[in-house]
């Protein structure tokens, strides 16, 4: 086991650890259920549901009910900001937002359980000006000291530079404070260029970083380790309701994922990142919290709202997620 790796593990030492978790794009998160759901007539969803939504909120919401404590930061503004702040005090969540000018943005999610589709409509969120963002950078950094982990998650509304999870990896470090990096497109990249401990791609994320389709496990397997041997600790990829996998230098995992009664993805992949970091933190080896991550993930894909999962159920199904060593 690396040094790294094993501090990774330790690091935290009891499930009353904190972790901050940065979420640039907050949004409030529509859920709405339309049977035979088409374009170009009017609908009435059967049922539906409002929330505090973003991908670190996911994060810390799993990591809440999994038994840990997590504040989150990022920014918020306008009455959609208010409706978020107000709705994670509702819930119980630590939240330390930046205010903006802008109006925080809304996801929309359309089920159709008829014919098994799901439909996004999310916006692209707020113009943050060169002095928001730096408020937040100052943020975080004050922050980062009290916690154990960082979490550092989802897409960045316009204004903010894509070297933003770069810069806040390097912040971490100075205080010695490892980062799971869940992003997408150029702020990815460039996050990956500050080798966090922890990244977790999916699939098509680590597709399109590598320029090559992915179609095979082994290939998958291969692409993780790449990034392995250039200085990351834990590359986790997540492959939809393929389960995930996990790749160090020591060993590659996989997972797959239990059989579950399906109602929507959104929101499992965040479900995964914070239980791996749950897991990791109390001690976990990588094959036990890559079960649990998965399990989470499942157990995520079962309900209605992103992260609204139930620490039962993913302990159910972690006893029915199949491990492979690759």
């Amino acid at each position: 086991m690396s040094i790294i790796f094993a501090w990774v593990c330790i690091i935290f030492g009891d499930s009353d650890s904190v972790i901050v978790t940065v979420t640039p794009n907050t949004a409030v998160d529509k859920t709405y259920t339309v049977e035979n759901f088409t374009i170009d007539r009017v609908h009435r969803p059967s049922e539906w549901r409002i929330v505090a939504g973003g991908k670190g909120i996911n994060v810390a919401r799993v990591y809440k009910e999994l038994g840990g404590e997590a504040i989150s930061t990022g920014f918020v503004g306008g009455h959609n900001g208010d409706f978020i702040l107000e709705s994670l005090r509702a819930e119980g969540l630590k939240a330390d937002f930046v205010r903006t000018k802008g109006e925080s943005r809304v996801c929309i999610a359309i089920l159709d359980p008829v014919n098994r589709t799901q439909t996004e409509l999310n916006e692209i969120g707020p113009e943050i000006s060169s002095d928001e963002y730096e408020r937040l950078k100052l943020k975080f950094e004050s922050l980062v000291p009290g916690t154990e982990f960082v979490v550092l998650s989802g897409s960045t509304p316009p204004g903010v530079p894509d070297t933003i999870y770069r810069e806040m990896i390097e912040i971490a470090r100075r205080y010695n404070v490892p980062c799971l990096l869940d992003g997408n497109n150029a702020p990815l990249r460039e996050g990956l260029k500050a080798l966090p401990s922890i990244a977790k791609p999916n699939i098509h994320e680590l597709s399109a970083i590598v320029g090559r389709q992915l179609g095979t496990i082994e290939e998958v397997a291969e692409a993780a380790n790449e990034f392995v041997s250039q200085g990351i600790d834990i590359m986790v990829v997540t492959l939809g309701r393929d389960g995930a996998l996990a790749a160090t230098k020591e060993a590659t995992w996989r997972a797959k994922s239990p059989e579950i009664k399906f109602v929507s993805a959104v929101g499992s992949g965040d479900a995964l990142a914070a239980a791996v970091v749950y897991a990791l933190g109390n001690g976990r080896s990588l094959e036990e919290a890559l079960r649990l991550g998965t399990a989470a993930g499942a157990a995520n894909a079962m309900t209605y709202g992103a992260g609204f999962c139930s620490k039962e159920d993913i302990y159910r199904l972690a006893e029915q997620v199949e491990m492979e060593r690759i």
